[in-house]
């Protein structure tokens, strides 16, 4: 029988509204990492910081009522693994912002770029999961659409990349530069690499239950 027909509806929107709050959390820590590589500041930081917060305490309180609820409305490990990739990229959008704090590293396009797909990304997961109960079919298409925008950040990865060793190096301070910089493209390219990981997680247990 599928959960969406289970007569322990209570469980089942437990978990859900779980998942929706973690994701709602992300979705508030990318839009912060979007304002931040526009205009970088401390209270901006600490936004981001928050909703990072709230993320880990909905992903805690979702582990310990797995851990003492003997039915789930979905597969367990579905639910946990769903929860791991999204708390995954609210934590690399954390380690962007703290490194670019950390060394020094300036804005540019490429990372706004980056930034913006990510927070799209993010409401698209957001959005899935608010409709995968009563419209699965509609969150599948969400779904679908954050692993696209994975695609996005994926090539604006890459263009960075190459413009970024392209560039001509003078001395070690240069240097220094472009592997700070490396670093935090490497972490929004992980975030990315979640988000997508989210999307394909949501689109298994749709294809499961229709």
């Amino acid at each position: 029988m599928s959960w969406l027909s289970n007569p322990l509806k209570p469980t089942k929107d437990r978990f859900m509204q779980r998942l929706i709050s973690q994701a709602q959390a992300c979705q508030d820590g990318l839009a912060g990492l979007v304002d931040y590589v526009k205009e970088p500041s401390a209270a901006v930081a600490a936004q981001v910081h928050a909703a990072e917060e709230r993320g880990d305490q909905e992903r805690r309180l979702l582990i310990d009522e797995l851990n003492h609820t003997f039915v789930t409305p979905i597969d367990r490990e579905d639910l946990f693994q769903l929860s791991r990739a999204v708390d995954d990229v609210l934590d690399y959008a954390l380690s962007t912002v703290e490194e670019m704090a950390l060394f020094g590293v300036k804005s540019n396009p490429y990372l706004v770029d980056m930034a913006e797909a990510l927070h799209q990304a993010g409401r698209e997961l957001h959005a899935s999961l608010e409709l995968l109960v009563d419209h699965p079919a509609v969150a599948n298409e969400h779904a679908i659409a954050a692993k696209r925008l994975e695609n996005k950040v994926e090539e604006v990865y890459r263009n960075a990349l190459a413009a970024l060793f392209n560039q001509k190096v003078e001395g070690f301070d240069v240097m220094l530069d472009i592997l700070k910089t490396r670093e935090v493209y490497r972490h929004l390219s992980n975030a990315a690499d979640r988000a997508d990981m989210a999307g394909n997680i949501i689109t298994d247990v749709i294809m499961k239950i229709m």
